[in-house]
This record gives C-alpha cells, sequence and structure tokens, in this order.
C-alpha cells in the first residue's frame, strides 16, 4: 500500500501527461506482478467494492481520535472530502507495515464483506494503525468504494507499453474487459497484458473478449467551413448519431457476448440483442448502439417508420434487475449496428471504413438487425439543414467517418478519422440553491450544485424578492405560492477562477448546512445547457435533464428574471 500510495500522491500533484506516465512506469518496474494487477484494475476505471458503511466509519474515527461528531463534522465542511477528513483527525499509527496492495486487497478488505459491524470495525481500526495520513486515505476509498485519480486508461496503457516494451495499441486490447467485475485482477491476467507477442503470429482475442472502441471528436466549426477542414462531401460517411448505449456484439464459439463501452459486460440484460446474434456466424463482432426501439405511424400518411424511443426508457430497462414480461414489452431493446470489427474469426478493423461498411450490410441481409442508414447529399451546407431535423428523429445530430479511415483505437490525437457533429444543447436558465463541495483537487472548493427554476413567472420583481427573502429567512415554501422548485444538479462547464469566486459567493450566502451540503441564499443564475429532457416521477420538479453542463454566469440576469417549470415542459415538446 505504501508505495501505492506514493504513486497516488505523484499522479495527483501533476497535471503533465508525461510526468504521469513517468510515475505510472516506475511504479510497474518496481511492484510484483500481483500488486500490478489490482493497480491497473483501480488505475483503469475498475470500482471498489465497499466493504463498510460510511456511517460506521465515521464513528469509528470520532472514537479513535476522542472527538464528538460535531467537531468531525465542523472539519468535515472544512476539508470537504469525508476520507480525507477521517485520514486526518485519526492519531498517528504506532505499527507502521510494509504489506503489498494485493494482500490489502485480497486478504484484507474483501473478506470484510458481509462480517458483523463490530467485528469490521475491530479489524479496520487495526489496519488504520499501520498506515499513514496518504495510505489511510486511499485505504478509505478502497472500503468505501469511492476511488478515483486523475489519470485516463489511456496513460496506463501508454505505461504499461513502456515498461514491458509492447505496442500500447496492442495492450488496449489485451485490457478490454479487464475491470469487468466478475473476475479478479490476478498476476496471471496482468502477465497476459505484457507478454511479449509472438514474431510473425497474429493475436488471437480471448473466447469473449470485444476489441477497444474507436472514439469521436467533437467537430465545432461552422459549416461554410466544413469543405476547407473536411474536403469534399464525397470522401465522407455520414450517418444519423443515436442516444443509446455504445456496444459490441461478439459472437465467438456459439456463444454471444455483449459489452458497453465501459467495458462492462451487459449480455444478461439483453436478452432479445442475444437471440439476434443468434443469426451471425461465428468469429464476427458488431460495433453499434444499444436503443429502444418503436415502431410509430407517421399522422399524415399512415406509414410505420421506426425511431429510437428516448434514452429515459432505456435507462429503466438498465436499472431493472429482474427483466419481466412487462418490463421487455415496454421498453423493447434491438442494436443499431454501424460498423464491423470481425469476420470469420478475422479482424478487419485495418480494412477502410468503405470496405467494412460493404461486408457489414452484405452480413446483416436479411437478419433481423437494424442497419445504421448512411445520408447522401451534395454539400455540406445541405448536410446542416437536414441536421435540423434531428430532434424531431430523436437522435443527437451526425457522426462523420472518412471513408479511407481503418478503425483505430480509443480517441487519438490523429483528428479527421471520425467526428461527432451533435445539434446544439437545449439552455435554460436557472438559479443556484444548493451547493457541496467537490472532490480532489477541487475537495476544498463548492463546485457541484443544484438548480432551481421558478413555477411560474413571478409577476413583479417585487413578487420574486419576496419569496428570495422568505428563503433566506428559512420559511417553507407555500404550496400554492411562488417558489423555486429543484431540477438539475451539474459540476462541470466553469473554469476554476469561476469556481473559486463561486465559491466565495456561497460561503458567504449559506442559509443552512445538510452534512456536506449548504444551501445557499438565490444570488446567482446560470445558463444550463443539457442534451435531452423527459419527464420523470422521482424529481420533485416532474422534469429530468440529461448531461447537464454549465454554459456560463448571467450576471447580466436578474433572479426574477430566471425560465420556469413552463419553459423546460415547452422543452419536452421539441
Amino acid at each position: 500500500m505504501r508505495r501505492f500510495s506514493r504513486l497516488f500522491s505523484e499522479l495527483d500533484a501533476t497535471t503533465s501527461t508525461n510526468e504521469k506516465v513517468d510515475a505510472l512506469t516506475r511504479y510497474f518496474n518496481e511492484v510484483p506482478p500481483r500488486d500490478a494487477a489490482w493497480a491497473v484494475y483501480f488505475l483503469s476505471g475498475g470500482k471498489p467494492r465497499q466493504v463498510a458503511r460510511t456511517s460506521s466509519l465515521v464513528v469509528l474515527a470520532c472514537r479513535m481520535a476522542g472527538i464528538d461528531y460535531w467537531l468531525f463534522d465542523e472539519c468535515y465542511q472544512s476539508v470537504g472530502d469525508l476520507a480525507e477528513t477521517i485520514a486526518l483527525v485519526l492519531p498517528r499509527g504506532e505499527s507502521p507495515s510494509d504489506v503489498g496492495l494485493a494482500e490489502w486487497i485480497e486478504d484484507r478488505l474483501l473478506p470484510l464483506r458481509g462480517k458483523p459491524d463490530e467485528e469490521v470495525a475491530q479489524r479496520v481500526a487495526s489496519y488504520w494503525n499501520e498506515l499513514d495520513t496518504q495510505g489511510r486515505f486511499l485505504l478509505l476509498k478502497l472500503v468505501g468504494g469511492g476511488f478515483r485519480v486523475g489519470v485516463s486508461k489511456l496513460l496506463v496503457q501508454r505505461a504499461l507499453a513502456t515498461h514491458a516494451g509492447v505496442d500500447a495499441k496492442r495492450v488496449a486490447q489485451r485490457m478490454m474487459g479487464y475491470t469487468d467485475g466478475k473476475v479478479l485482477p490476478s498476476p496471471e491476467r496482468y502477465e497476459a497484458l505484457i507478454a511479449k507477442a509472438q514474431e510473425g503470429v497474429a493475436e488471437q482475442p480471448d473466447e469473449g473478449q470485444p476489441y477497444p472502441f474507436f472514439l469521436a471528436h467533437q467537430l465545432d466549426l461552422p459549416p461554410e467551413l466544413f469543405s476547407g477542414r473536411l474536403g469534399p462531401v464525397t470522401d465522407w460517411m455520414v450517418e444519423w448519431k443515436y442516444d443509446g448505449i455504445r456496444g459490441q456484439v461478439v459472437k465467438r464459439h456459439g456463444k454471444v457476448w455483449i459489452w458497453s463501452r465501459g467495458e462492462e459486460l451487459v449480455t444478461e440484460r439483453f436478452p432479445e440483442i442475444v437471440k439476434l446474434a443468434g443469426a451471425l456466424p461465428d468469429g464476427t463482432v458488431l460495433d453499434g448502439e444499444i436503443l429502444v426501439w418503436s415502431e410509430e405511424t407517421h399522422p399524415a400518411t399512415g406509414e410505420i417508420a421506426g425511431r429510437p424511443a428516448p434514452f429515459a426508457l432505456l435507462q429503466q430497462r438498465i436499472g431493472r434487475k429482474n427483466l419481466t414480461k412487462k418490463v421487455l414489452a415496454e421498453a423493447p431493446v434491438s442494436f443499431m449496428a454501424y460498423d464491423l470489427l470481425e469476420l470469420e474469426g478475422r479482424d478487419v478493423r485495418g480494412i477502410t471504413q468503405r470496405e467494412r461498411r460493404e461486408r457489414l450490410e452484405a452480413l446483416l441481409a436479411g437478419t433481423a438487425f437494424l442497419l445504421s442508414p448512411v445520408e447522401r447529399d451534395t454539400s455540406w451546407l445541405e448536410f446542416a439543414r437536414k441536421r435540423e431535423q434531428s430532434r424531431d428523429r430523436g437522435v443527437e445530430g451526425f457522426m462523420l467517418k472518412r471513408l479511407d479511415a481503418a478503425y483505430g483505437t480509443g480517441r487519438t490525437k490523429a483528428e479527421g478519422l471520425w467526428w461527432k457533429w451533435k445539434i446544439d444543447p437545449m439552455t435554460i436558465d436557472c438559479v443556484l440553491v444548493y451547493a457541496q463541495a467537490g472532490h480532489g483537487r477541487r475537495a476544498s472548493v463548492y463546485t457541484d450544485y443544484t438548480f432551481a427554476v421558478w413555477n411560474r413567472a413571478p409577476e413583479s420583481r417585487e413578487e420574486a424578492d419576496a419569496v428570495l427573502d422568505a428563503i433566506a429567512r428559512k420559511e417553507p415554501p407555500q404550496a400554492d405560492a411562488l417558489q423555486l422548485v429543484a431540477f438539475a444538479k451539474a459540476y462541470s462547464g466553469l473554469t476554476d477562477e469561476e469556481f473559486r469566486q463561486v465559491d466565495a459567493i456561497i460561503r458567504k450566502n449559506t442559509i443552512e448546512k445538510f452534512g456536506p451540503v449548504r444551501s445557499v441564499k438565490p444570488t446567482l443564475v446560470f445558463e444550463l445547457g443539457f442534451e435531452g429532457i423527459n419527464r420523470s416521477g422521482r424529481h420533485k420538479s416532474g422534469i429530468a435533464v440529461r448531461f447537464p453542463r454549465m454554459l456560463r454566469i448571467r450576471h447580466d440576469k436578474p433572479l426574477h428574471e430566471a425560465n420556469t417549470l413552463q419553459d423546460l415542459e415547452g422543452l419536452l415538446k421539441l
């Protein structure tokens, strides 16, 4: 744990990509494969398994530190991170040890699951006694299931490639599925990641292993400039960008595997796709989108046409543990295929987009798979006009793919092969009402905000001011009166300097504290952007938005001119 703790500190202390890769490479050079296996798992996004309740850990920390809970809470308000607060208040450890990361996880932490609270507390107390402050912080993140570090999977792959002298793309392919929690990391799995390739022998993926996903870059450019940047439209394949779950369907040895882009094996959640894949020949891997697909009748022509249902319906399907007949009927899932990665057991990612598309069309002819339609037009300006139909079609815009491009790995610096040309986000002007501190380097700054809109338009500025004064006096809102209704949370979009400015305003205008959350006297209006909107019975506002992001602080807009629930209702119809 001591060596992993030092690595965490080195990664957290720099924003330099090269310095992060160097730190990771040194770590892999120094530790045994058993520890390296777990480090790769956690650093690449693998989720720790929670083995103790947070509330129990706080009680234990207060007891060991000899302090009352109110004092711990005051410390928490100042620090902003629960694990860091516990690590700081604990007395100095008296029995330092140098136990490795794997032993901590496999022999100490995982066996705690299901143990009585008192036994867990006793063991955790003895573990804390072996660690310094940074080690305790990391242990708490692993115990509580909240480990996060500022390093991407791509950097981990680069470091492994440097450490082992193996091509980084080969490491990326081998790592697919490595963070799936159903199989624990092991020295054997780690050694397989960094093994030298045999000269002249093509590497075959494991039975159900997917390929690394190729990711697109965002295209932020006026259509009038496309020709100069992209060239003629005839060099590109243009498809609609669907709002579903990116996935791969793998068919090998008579079996089917379905993987999400997050490298989670989701086969059991989508039996309809497994059934579809039964028609595929062995040695096939498709890339595409998992969608709830609905057949609708056009009100004017009477024609039946399919279209993707809102993502919220798919999200409900994902959250269900039991797939009953009712669930399957209400949210029928299909797979929209748009690329072919393996055919007849051969990796075809290296051939051109044009060739892969031709083979994909031939492969899926006569099957029930959805095939992503290719749009055609004579100019980029014509495509721009067609893109305006996106919301009517239930899509997010266009995907642009060079016809002569191979299928790459990840989101590389080789821009110009795949672009996502998304429609502008929906926007709303709303009021900041709650705030919570961030994580990592932002743990001491309030960066996570809750926003509200008016339940109706204020009749006058004076009426709105009266409501704001009542909020400041902690008076509960009247059921039928003018009030602010919370509807969204966001934590990204502002610069560090803007976050610091808002943090100062929050601290100056705090009304109440609820653990890590502060209620704030309404003083600021923000323009919030989001990708989608839908009804939600789980939210007081009755509305949920997707991927909210702060676009700017509206210093120019008074609070009484912020938007209303009726404005959000209007966006539901777009």
